[in-house]
C-alpha cells in the first residue's frame, strides 16, 4: 500500500513537473522571439507574463481556509514549517548571534577545508541576493497593499525564517557533491534527491529536486533578474528622464555590466558581492537613519501603527489575515527563507562542520529583514507616500521604488540621488547572486557545458526586464520565488533529524571548549 501511494504520489509530481517544463519552454521560446526588438514589442511581453502568470497560478496555488478567510496555501506552509523548525532547533534564531560573529571573523577557520569561498564570501553572496529590491521595493508593495501592519508580519516572518535559513544551509553542507573540476554542487536539489533517496523516496527526491530547479531557474530570470531591473528603473528614471522614454538603454547597461561579472562564476561573484554588500547596506543604512533621526519624534507614532494595524484592520479577521499573508509574502521574497535558494551558495563554504555555515547563514533575515526591512518601513510610514494622493499612480502601478524615493525626497531634496545609487547596487548585486544559483539549477539539469546558453538567457532577460511592467513581473517573482517552498520544506521537513543531531553534536564540542582547542593547535 505504501508503494502505491508513493508510485500516486511520484505520478502527481510528475504530472506538475511536465507542466512546469511546458511553462518554463513557452517562457523562452517566447523570449528569443521578442528579443530582438525588445522596446517594440514590451506589449506582447507584457501579455506573455500575464498568460504565464495565470497557468503557474492554476498549477501551484491555492486557497486554504483559516476560520472565515482565505489564505494562499504556500504562505501558511511556510509559516507552519518556520514554527517547526524554530521549536524543533530549540530557538537556534535567538541563542547563537555572538557564535556567528566569531566564525565570520574568521576564529574557527580550519586551513584546508573543502570548498570555493569562505564563510564571509558565502554570506555576503548570499545577502547579495536578499538584500536587494525586496527592501525597498517589496516593503513599500507590503505596505501599499497591506498598511503599515504588514509590517509587523515581516519582521515575525525575518525572525522565523532565521531558523529556515540555518536548516537549508545546513544541509546545502551535509549533501554538496565536490566535483572533479573543483566546483561544488550543493543546495536544496541535492538534498532533496541524495537525502530522500537515503529515506526511500529516491523517485521522489529526483521528481522534487527537478521542480525545484525549473522554478529556481525561472525564479532566477523573474525575481532574481527582470523584477530588479524593472524597479530600479523605476527609482533612476526619475534622476535620468531619458530612461523613462527610452527604458533599453537602462537596460543594455545592466546587462554589459551584469555579463562581465557572471562569465567567471561564482569565485567572481563572492569577490564582487564581498565589496558590494557591505558598501551599499551602509550607504542606505546611514540614508534611513538620517531620516529617521530628523523624524525621532514620530517613530513612536509609526510603530503604534506597525502594531495596531498588524492585528486591528478594518476589514475584520478577513483584513486580519490579508495584512499578515503580505508580509509574510514580501518577506519571503526579501530574506528568501524557506525558498531554498541561498543553500546554493553557503554549499560552497569553505568549514570543517556544516552546522558552523548553518549557524553564518541564520544572520540573513536579521540582516536583511529585522533590520533593512524595518528601517525602510519606518521611512515610509512617517512620511505618509503610501497613503498620499500624490503618489497614488505609483501606489496603482506597484512601482515600490518610485514610491520609496519620493518617501526620500520628502527628508531631503538630494536623498533621491543616494536611493537611486542604492537601488542600482542592491538590483546588481541580486542579479549577479541570482544568476549563479540559476545557472547551478541549470548545470544540475543540463551539465556543466550548457552554462554558457543560461548565461546569455539571462543577460537577455536584463535587457527584456527594463521594457516590460512592473505588475507582471511582480506577480511572476512571486509565483516563482515562493513556489520555491513547496519542494524546498519537504526537504527540511524529512530531513531536519539529521540537522538537530548534527547541531546538538556540534554545541556539545563547543560548551566543552572542544572547539577552542582545535582553534588554539591551528595556531600552534
Amino acid at each position: 500500500m505504501n508503494n502505491f501511494k508513493n508510485n500516486k504520489y511520484d505520478f502527481h509530481l510528475n504530472k506538475i513537473t511536465q507542466r512546469l517544463m511546458m511553462i518554463f519552454l513557452l517562457l523562452l521560446t517566447s523570449t528569443m522571439a521578442i528579443a530582438a526588438e525588445p522596446a517594440a514589442n514590451s506589449a506582447t511581453l507584457n501579455d506573455l507574463f500575464g498568460v504565464i502568470n495565470g497557468y503557474l497560478d492554476e498549477v501551484l496555488f491555492f486557497d486554504v481556509m483559516l476560520g472565515s478567510a482565505d489564505m494562499p496555501f504556500i504562505v501558511a506552509w511556510l509559516i507552519v514549517g518556520a514554527v517547526f523548525l524554530t521549536v524543533r532547533m530549540s530557538f537556534i534564531n535567538l541563542r547563537m548571534f555572538r557564535h556567528a560573529y566569531h566564525i565570520l571573523r574568521g576564529k574557527y577557520a580550519v586551513p584546508g577545508a573543502e570548498g570555493e569561498v569562505t564563510s564571509f564570501q558565502a554570506l555576503t553572496t548570499a545577502l547579495s541576493a536578499t538584500v536587494g529590491l525586496g527592501n525597498i521595493a517589496g516593503v513599500a508593495i507590503a505596505i501599499m497593499i497591506g498598511g503599515p501592519g504588514a509590517t509587523f508580519w515581516m519582521i515575525v516572518a525575518g525572525f522565523l525564517g532565521m531558523t529556515s535559513k540555518f536548516t537549508e544551509a545546513t544541509l546545502a553542507q551535509m549533501y554538496r557533491e565536490v566535483r572533479s573540476d573543483g566546483h561544488i554542487m550543493g543546495g536544496a536539489m541535492e538534498y532533496l534527491s541524495r537525502g530522500l533517496a537515503e529515506k526511500g523516496w529516491s523517485q521522489t527526491g529526483k521528481v522534487l529536486a527537478i521542480v525545484f530547479c525549473i522554478l529556481t531557474i525561472g525564479g532566477s530570470l523573474g525575481a532574481g533578474n527582470a523584477f530588479q531591473v524593472s524597479q530600479s528603473l523605476t527609482a533612476v528614471k526619475l534622476q535620468i528622464p531619458l530612461l523613462a522614454e527610452q527604458p533599453w538603454i537602462y537596460g543594455v547597461v545592466m546587462a554589459s555590466l551584469v555579463g562581465v561579472v557572471i562569465i567567471g562564476g561564482i569565485r567572481r561573484i563572492a569577490h564582487t558581492a564581498e565589496a558590494i554588500v557591505p558598501t551599499m547596506v551602509i550607504l542606505y543604512v546611514l540614508a534611513c537613519l538620517w531620516i529617521l533621526i530628523s523624524n525621532a519624534t514620530m517613530i513612536p507614532d509609526a510603530f503604534g501603527k506597525i502594531i495596531t494595524e498588524a492585528f486591528t484592520p478594518a476589514a475584520g479577521m478577513g483584513g486580519l489575515i490579508g495584512v499578515l499573508v503580505q508580509g509574510f509574502k514580501r518577506a519571503a521574497f526579501s530574506s528568501e527563507a524557506g525558498i531554498g535558494s541561498a543553500a546554493i551558495a553557503h554549499a560552497t563554504a569553505k568549514v570543517k562542520y556544516p552546522v558552523r555555515q548553518g549557524i553564518v547563514a541564520l544572520m540573513e533575515p536579521f540582516i536583511d529583514t529585522i533590520v533593512i526591512c524595518t528601517m525602510t518601513a519606518l521611512v515610509i510610514i512617517i512620511t505618509g507616500v503610501y497613503n498620499s494622493p500624490e503618489t497614488a499612480e505609483l501606489v496603482a502601478s506597484r512601482e515600490g521604488a518610485g514610491l520609496t524615493a519620493v518617501a526620500f525626497g520628502q527628508s531631503v531634496a538630494w536623498f533621491p540621488i543616494i536611493l537611486s545609487i542604492s537601488v542600482v547596487l542592491f538590483a546588481y548585486s541580486t542579479m549577479i547572486s541570482w544568476s549563479y544559483y540559476g545557472e547551478r539549477c541549470w548545470t544540475y539539469m543540463f551539465g556543466e557545458s550548457s552554462t554558457i546558453a543560461y548565461r546569455i538567457i539571462f543577460v537577455i532577460f536584463v535587457v527584456l526586464g527594463s521594457v516590460t511592467s512592473a505588475r507582471n513581473i511582480l506577480n511572476f517573482s512571486d509565483y516563482l520565488i515562493l513556489a520555491m517552498a513547496f519542494p524546498n520544506f519537504i526537504g527540511l521537513y524529512m530531513l531536519h533529524g539529521k540537522v538537530r543531531e548534527a547541531l546538538s553534536g556540534y554545541l556539545l564540542k563547543l560548551k566543552s571548549g572542544e572547539l577552542d582547542r582545535e582553534v588554539q593547535q591551528q595556531q600552534g
